[in-house]
């Protein structure tokens, strides 16, 4: 792959909205070039994935990216850059070399939601031409192995918000609908009820820069540096995409009557209100299950990587991300 500095690397997924990502592309490429931008398109679907290519065009040199897709297709472009800054081959190479840009084409598209990039792809590529950069904390989430927890067994990187537990099973199912070619908000929703209905709690310590701020029974732990999931919802919605501190909020093991009365909170913004849960900010947390049966899926922005323990943090460098300019 040869690189040319001053192009954008864009990676289009044409599984994105349910296939229909290739069709907007076409659309948005002439706009790209009508606005002056500079860039080299690059498809998954053959050999690699957005993850492969994304790491092979760093490699190469590129340092300035576009997702075209959903909030999946920003989290394996992030993988790719961040898999590469964390590796031999980097040579030195550093987050904050990197520029992240995204043409929002997904079911969800919740990560766009915290930068304030536009749904529509006229407007989206104006704010790319525009240039205007913020920084965006990447959170590397390392799955331990649970008889020896200073091995790592899988790591992945995150660009918006993860979950042990309910959370993560709700991914599951979802992400089981997706592929069975099924789309929109209320497919979050319906797993997100029957989750509850369903629900198991399970124990585990959850401890924060190394200060213990939950132990027991658990119906879900969320932890973000983004504000949205689940196709609008709010589970960390004072999170802030680049303060340097993971918002944590954990749900404890309480009655089905509390959670129905509390669900609407998560569409509303409120959710921090909530008092029966355990909040925390902080640059490291951990989550310890107490033994094999309470070892709880993991997701990371939406994808499920295994099972707890898990330790997640904040990286010392940040990456740039295009986003509108709310001065002006």
């Amino acid at each position: 792959m040869t690189t040319d500095n001053t192009k954008w690397l864009v990676v289009v997924n044409v599984f994105a909205a349910s296939k229909k990502a290739g069709s907007v592309w076409k659309k948005a490429a002439v706009m790209l070039e009508q606005a002056g931008v500079p860039y080299k398109a690059m498809f998954t679907g053959g050999e690699d994935n957005a993850i492969a290519i994304s790491r092979k065009a760093s490699v190469a040199g590129y340092r300035k990216f576009i997702a075209v897709g959903g909030d999946g297709t920003v989290h394996d472009v992030l993988n790719g850059i961040a898999s590469f800054v964390y590796s031999d081959q980097s040579e030195g190479a550093v987050l904050s070399d990197f520029t992240l840009g995204v043409l929002p084409v997904g079911s969800g598209n919740d990560w766009v939601k915290s930068t304030g990039v536009p749904r529509d792809v006229r407007a989206a590529v104006d704010v790319i031409a525009a240039g205007h950069t913020g920084s965006q904390d990447v959170v590397k989430v390392s799955v331990l192995d649970r008889s020896d927890k200073s091995s790592v067994n899988a790591v992945s990187y995150m660009a918006n918000i993860g979950g042990v537990g309910l959370d993560a099973r709700v991914c599951e199912i979802v992400n089981k609908k997706k592929e069975a070619g099924k789309r929109g908000k209320k497919l979050y929703v319906s797993a997100l009820l029957y989750c509850i209905r369903h629900r198991v709690p399970v124990r585990a310590k959850v401890i924060c820069d190394g200060r213990e701020v939950f132990a027991g029974k658990y119906l879900s732990i969320a932890f973000g540096v983004g504000k949205y999931s689940g196709g609008g919802m709010r589970q960390t919605p004072l999170a802030e995409l680049g303060d340097g501190l993971l918002d944590i909020a954990v749900i404890p093991d309480i009655p089905l009557w509390v959670i129905a009365k509390e669900v609407p909170r998560l569409f509303t913004g409120t959710f921090h209100k909530v008092d029966v849960l355990t909040q925390a900010k902080c640059r490291e947390v951990v989550v310890l299950p107490y033994n094999e049966a309470d070892a709880e899926p993991v997701e990371v922005d939406g994808e499920v990587i295994g099972r707890a323990p898990v330790r997640m943090e904040v990286m010392s460098e940040h990456i740039n991300v295009i986003m509108p300019d709310l001065r002006r």
